[in-house]
């Protein structure tokens, strides 16, 4: 009996000394980020699958809050403009999609929905829009609709955003 307790209080602590190493290698900081003075990040859109967007998105919410990316106290200005075939998983049409893909759909409609009450900001292009027979009545509200994705990259990237390319 005593024998078994102690075994199960090293399987424990040996438990938690992993837990620890484990957080504390994930909390670890990043060189690349040393001396940056600003994080705000706008992101070039164009996954066109719903499974593989949902998770994308799931990290792009993950990086508002993420310690890492603070810069001298405050958290990152966060955009993501939908290009491409992207803008058709954003509009309440599931014409075109099989029936697990409405519900992952659905779910990424959520997904954006929290994102944005966390202060993410979204844009869709509307040339995309059109060129993927996209109804603009039919964009979830929460997606700014601008006209050139293009024109809002570049004007972010000069305000010193980073771009970053999500395909």
């Amino acid at each position: 009996m005593k024998t078994k307790f102690f075994k199960t209080g090293y399987l424990f602590i040996a438990a938690i000394l992993l837990l620890f190493g484990i957080t504390n290698a994930m909390s670890a900081e990043y060189k690349a980020m040393q001396g940056v003075e600003s994080t705000d990040t706008i992101f070039d859109f164009r996954i066109s699958d719903p499974a593989t967007a949902l998770a994308h998105l799931g990290l792009i919410h993950t990086m508002k809050d993420d310690p890492n990316m603070a810069v001298n106290g405050s958290q990152p200005d966060i955009i993501l403009v939908f290009i491409g075939p992207s803008v058709k998983l954003v509009s309440v049409d599931r014409s075109g999609f099989d029936q697990q893909e409405h519900e992952t759909l659905n779910r990424l409609a959520e997904k954006i929905a929290d994102m944005d009450r966390d202060g993410i900001t979204f844009e869709i292009c509307m040339v995309a829009a059109q060129a993927n027979n996209v109804d603009p009545d039919t964009i979830l509200p929460e997606i700014e609709k601008v006209e050139n994705g293009w024109i809002s990259l570049v004007g972010y990237q000069n305000k010193g955003y980073a771009v970053i390319a999500d395909f």
